[in-house]
């Protein structure tokens, strides 16, 4: 059975920081790109970042640009998203998802796996 399980998320107050883990389990995505998406309270889910199978490409939304960094661990099945700076507006349930793509997408439809999410709240 493949599994995404994030981790990671928290209370922080602004301007700090969180950096989230994404395992996957059930199968290697060392070939896929991944991604995170996030949704905030009475709000659409929205893509944050995703990175390429290799790593060496990666995508951001512009609301997190120069904050937040996305990763990889390939040995691990792992993804990660560092988040700095962070403001209350980035309050949300993060999402860890994979794609049968190699290249990173802002879009959510062709995310194929998703896990059940990680609560992010940032105090003003």
């Amino acid at each position: 059975q493949v599994q995404l399980v994030e981790s990671g998320g928290g209370l922080v107050q602004a301007g700090g920081s969180l950096r989230l883990s994404c395992a996957a389990s059930g199968r290697s995505f060392s070939n896929d790109a991944m991604g995170w998406f996030r949704q905030a309270p009475g709000k659409e889910r929205e893509f944050v970042a995703a990175i390429s199978w290799s790593g060496d490409s990666t995508l951001y939304a512009d609301s997190v640009k120069g904050r937040f960094t996305i990763s990889r661990d390939n040995a691990k099945n792992t993804v990660y998203l560092q988040m700095n700076s962070l403001k209350p507006e980035d309050t949300a349930v993060y999402y860890c998802a994979a794609t049968h793509f190699v290249m990173p997408t802002m879009r959510s439809s062709r995310y194929s796996y998703w896990g059940q999410g990680t609560q992010v709240t940032v105090s003003s």
